[in-house]
């Protein structure tokens, strides 16, 4: 089979041929129909992880997934041949289970899902890893009802699923995006937008809650941005 993988850290990823995999007990083998780009994709082969998550070479990258369950393997009941599924295979030794491939064999117990119905695959393909991310953090801040959060990076992958759970919980929801997003963001039902490319979204901010905000979910590693809206309220949590 065909993937893209790495076969050292720093190395630039290639098309290279690869045995296509077998499942193995209590696991089932998925024909890739769409995988999901994350900048962590690019980390993992650089080799950022290597520290903390252990790899292996060739390393496969990709981690976000839709496919068809192909095969399972003996003892595997939890999918059957022909079912559509998604999620998320960050599964150490990083790269035994990467995305950018025809096929990739996992547990039957990963982080998979059936593709509802009428569901397009590219967009569920793009769903697992920023929105797992932005739900861990939204997660983590509430309750959140009737605060003011500020969402830095807004207009990204994250952002935008950080701002939509925001809403749900109840939160008083500032994006900070490009103007060309504003439409997007009030779809999302953002109660205050900021264009940062216009104007400065710490003086903004400051004008408009002279008080201070309760909350700054920040996604874009804007650490200037941070450092000045922390002085703005003493119950804010940074993240």
């Amino acid at each position: 089979m065909q993937a893209i993988a790495v076969n050292e850290y720093g190395g630039n990823p290639a098309l290279v041929e690869l045995p296509k995999p077998e499942p193995g007990p209590r696991q089932i083998l998925i024909k890739v129909r769409d995988a999901g780009m994350n900048p962590g994709d690019r980390q993992i082969a650089d080799g950022a992880w290597k520290d903390r998550v252990p790899g292996t070479f060739p390393l496969v990258l990709g981690a976000d997934v839709v496919g068809v369950i192909e095969s399972v393997g003996e003892g595997a009941a939890k999918f059957v041949p022909g079912d559509e599924v998604f999620g998320q295979l960050l599964i150490p030794p990083l790269g035994s289970t990467g995305t950018y491939a025809e096929y990739v064999a996992v547990t039957e117990d990963a982080p998979l899902a059936k593709l509802p119905n009428g569901f397009e695959g590219a967009v569920a393909a793009t769903l697992p890893t920023p929105g797992g991310t932005a739900l861990q953090m939204v997660t983590s801040l509430e309750p959140l009802s009737d605060k003011t959060a500020l969402i830095v990076g807004a207009g990204g992958g994250v952002g935008s699923f950080a701002t939509q759970f925001a809403v749900n919980a109840g939160a008083h929801v500032i994006t900070d995006a490009r103007g060309s997003e504003t439409d997007r963001m009030r779809s999302y039902g953002a109660d205050e937008m900021i264009d940062y490319s216009a104007m400065s979204v710490t003086d903004t901010v400051r004008r408009a809650h002279p008080d201070g905000i309760d909350v700054l979910i920040d996604v874009a590693s804007d650490a200037d941005v941070r450092k000045a809206l922390e002085v703005l309220h003493k119950r804010m949590a940074s993240r």
